[in-house]
């Protein structure tokens, strides 16, 4: 066999030479061939090849993560169906029971007497009587057409007429308007921060405490609680004297139903601050007649005296009534129509709580409502020996709207789908 020459340059790489004697000929041209091309293309494929692999990587990459943010995106989807709520669905014919007022036709032929002056035939309406000492009007001499002679009392003209654009204003805005919780901050807050000396904010209170008047407050001590509320509303009045441990010291509204004014007016100024004349009042009129004493004691007080705006109003209104006839449904199984003759349909209202009550979801970001509710070994109120409740309101009807309110505020019904009812919770 002939001897192959060393490489002259020193290098490692072997210097093949094809040999004339052909032993396995088959195999040594080929495989010398074969070696010969992958050695002279060996440079120049290893950067295309990188190249291509990194393409293909990329692509694969791609790929996955696009595979993976549909499927992140399919199970957030998923668990956003399961978990929300499905939209719920009223009885038609219980809404269209709830919308209808009863009172709503003696109501109007009321206000158009009283705009007429005519204050003498309404029954339940007599106490303008007691506005003698104001404007000196003797109420045995009428016109002709039935009307009172107006009296002597400069004084009185100006309570008058504001008395009747009052009642004008009023009655012309009461109307279903759902909406109306969204303008409860310009229409009450707003005054209130401006005589707080606040710039009229339209962010709400972060807290509010709606403290009720029910005995079941004596069985706990909520007052520090409910004072370290940003706000805090009560009603009627309530004394707090003595009861701090129980139900606080801090107000920051006082709501009130226009009775309580009316025994207020008859004092002297019409005082009638137990929570101090710095504090704002927030009224709902429970008779027109009542604006008689809303525009006597509105020159005397430093604070802002505020009516409930009619639209408010109406809403409260229904919302009870369906809840009142939805439960007496349940209970008896009779008809819509057998309900006026248990509830006094004409005078059935709601209470001065749940007013209050929505009005907090309209200025609060949170809402903490303490002594709503009864037992059997409470007193009705807190602060006075009343035991029995008042007919007027159906309180059962009034204890499972907080129930929904708590629990799940979608199925209340009137409520605009435009406001977010916020997080309520209610303390026993």
């Amino acid at each position: 066999m002939p001897k192959v020459p060393e490489d002259r340059d020193g290098s490692d790489t072997p210097n093949f030479k094809i040999s004339n004697i052909d032993f396995w000929p088959s195999i040594a041209k080929p495989t010398i061939g074969l070696f010969d091309y992958v050695v002279s293309m060996k440079r120049p494929v290893r950067p295309l090849f990188g190249i291509l692999l990194l393409i293909i990587v990329f692509a694969a990459t791609l790929s996955c993560r696009t595979v993976v943010r549909r499927g992140l995106l399919s199970i957030e989807l998923e668990s956003k169906v399961l978990v929300q709520e499905p939209v719920p669905v009223f009885n038609a014919t219980l809404l269209k029971y709830a919308a209808i007022d009863l009172a709503e036709e003696q109501s109007k032929q009321e206000i158009q007497q009283l705009l007429d002056g005519n204050f003498g035939n309404h029954g339940r309406q007599r106490k303008f009587v007691s506005w003698r000492r104001f404007i000196h009007q003797d109420v045995t001499a009428r016109s002709a057409r039935g009307i009172p002679v107006m009296p002597r009392s400069p004084m009185f003209y100006r309570y008058w007429l504001d008395f009747r654009r009052v009642l004008h204003d009023w009655a012309r805005k009461k109307r279903f308007q759902p909406e109306i919780l969204l303008e409860l901050i310009r229409l009450i807050k707003h005054p209130i921060d401006k005589h707080n000396g606040l710039v009229a904010s339209d962010q709400r209170h972060s807290s509010c405490a709606v403290v009720g008047n029910s005995g079941i407050l004596l069985k706990s001590d909520y007052g520090k609680l409910i004072d370290s509320h940003e706000a805090v509303i009560r009603l009627n009045n309530a004394r707090i004297e003595n009861f701090e441990h129980k139900v606080g010291s801090k107000t920051s509204i006082s709501f009130v139903n226009s009775n309580i004014l009316h025994l207020c007016a008859r004092r002297q100024g019409c005082f009638c601050h137990p929570y101090g004349s710095n504090v704002s009042t927030v009224m709902y009129v429970c008779q027109a007649t009542h604006f008689l004493d809303y525009v006597v004691c509105n020159y005397s007080h430093k604070a802002p005296l505020l009516v409930t705006d009619p639209r408010f109003d109406v809403l409260c209104a229904r919302i009870v009534k369906y809840y009142s006839l939805k439960r007496f449904l349940e209970m008896t199984g009779k008809a819509f129509e057998d309900w006026a003759s248990v509830h006094d349909g004409s005078m059935f209202h709601y209470s001065s709580g749940m007013q209050a009550v929505m009005l907090a979801l309209g200025i609060c970001d949170k809402v903490s409502i303490f002594g709503f509710g009864k037992s059997d070994l409470a007193k009705h109120h807190y602060h006075t020996n009343q035991k029995a409740e008042l007919h007027l309101h159906d309180y059962e009807a009034e204890y499972a709207f907080y129930h929904d309110l708590v629990e799940r505020p979608r199925v209340i019904p009137f409520i605009s789908n435009k406001f977010k009812v916020p997080p309520v919770v209610m303390y026993h």
